[in-house]
């Protein structure tokens, strides 16, 4: 057998460094107060020696527990599947991983599922929480300020229960959504239709405002429900063309649903873009840049999207451990930013 060394201390490393354990201890805990050149002897020794500072007595001296929950309130096989989620993942993980925290994904299949999550969001193993793809009747808001955490939520909030200190990052839905519109009319159609997303979620009632907004009139007969998927898209499209076959231009609430729309079109034999026009939503360059033809879209900044939320949750954090802080003042940070969309030309339209 052979034996293990013993981990290094905080005397170990003051005793290399030639300082205090105490000042080893604020170097180490991130505290002020620490002149630059102890500091960095400190720091020297630690990293000479490999001492790792042991998580559970640093949390019971800093109250942090370097450890964020981002809850994605769909099931597994919708996460997965989606690279909207991965892009979000990806700009969320970047941030966090720069402040040295570490990511702890919650996801929900079903309705029984929240409880647990609720359970684990109380149970002190988390700093704060990101929180995205809310649907309107979803219990996770309840139970996230019921568990007391810090929050930023992803996409603008569809619940009014009188609070104004609801932190969120959104892009701009409705406005993006009426610039694709607007390009269409611009092309000269007339039946311009829309695939609408699940509309108990904010962002796609928000695109479908937006749809409204340049096309106040539009008959009925041009709007079909969709859900985000490729596979909603397919179903919508063959429903349109079913009721309304003299259609000429399509805006589908996400680059998914368009790429379906895409497939069913080349399935019936019309032309993209000469009988019918295509514009989606997101610019995700897996779907957007493969499609056939490549899609003319709506920009929004996914990555960047969730790096804001965690990099708003963390300022949060830093602003709430400051010493002397009142509990009860206002919030510094703003409680909505809406990230502005940019229309990206391609053959699709």
């Amino acid at each position: 057998m052979t034996d293990t060394a013993p981990r290094p201390t905080l005397e170990a490393v003051a005793e290399r460094a030639g300082v205090s354990r105490a000042t080893v201890s604020r170097v180490v805990n991130g505290a002020q107060g620490v002149r630059d050149a102890l500091a960095e002897r400190v720091r020297r020794a630690v990293e000479e020696l490999g001492y790792v500072p042991n998580q559970a007595a640093r949390s019971l001296v800093t109250r942090r527990h370097d450890a964020v929950a981002v809850v994605a309130a769909e099931p597994e096989t919708r996460v997965f599947a989606d690279p909207y989620f991965a892009q979000q993942l990806r700009g969320i993980s970047k941030e966090l991983t720069a402040h040295d925290s570490q990511l702890v994904l919650l996801l929900t299949e079903g309705r029984e599922d929240h409880a647990r999550v609720g359970r684990y969001l109380a149970g002190g193993h988390v700093d704060g929480a990101l929180v995205f793809s809310l649907h309107l009747d979803d219990p996770l808001p309840g139970l996230v300020r019921g568990a007391g955490l810090p929050t930023v939520f992803g996409g603008r909030p569809g619940w009014d229960d009188g609070r104004d200190d609801v932190v969120y990052v959104d892009s701009d839905n409705r406005g993006g959504a009426r610039d694709a519109v607007r390009h269409l009319v611009g092309l000269g159609r007339t039946r311009v239709a829309h695939i609408t997303g699940p509309l108990d979620q904010t962002s796609a009632a928000d695109r479908l405002a937006g749809f409204h907004d340049v096309r106040p009139d539009a008959d009925a007969g041009l709007v079909a429900g969709g859900d985000f998927t490729s596979g909603g898209g397919e179903r919508a499209m063959r429903e349109l063309l079913d009721r309304r076959p003299d259609l000429d231009a399509v805006f589908a609430a996400n680059d998914l649903t368009a790429a379906g729309a895409l497939r069913v079109l080349r399935e019936r034999g019309r032309r993209v873009p000469d009988d019918v026009a295509v514009v989606g939503f997101d610019d995700m360059l897996p779907v957007a840049e493969e499609t056939d033809p490549p899609l003319t879209t709506v920009r929004q900044d996914i990555e960047g999207m969730g790096r804001l939320m965690a990099r708003l949750l963390l300022r949060g954090l830093e602003r709430d451990a400051r010493p002397g802080r009142d509990a009860d003042a206002p919030a510094e940070a703003p409680s909505g930013t809406i990230l502005p969309t940019t229309l990206v030309r391609r053959t699709s339209a």
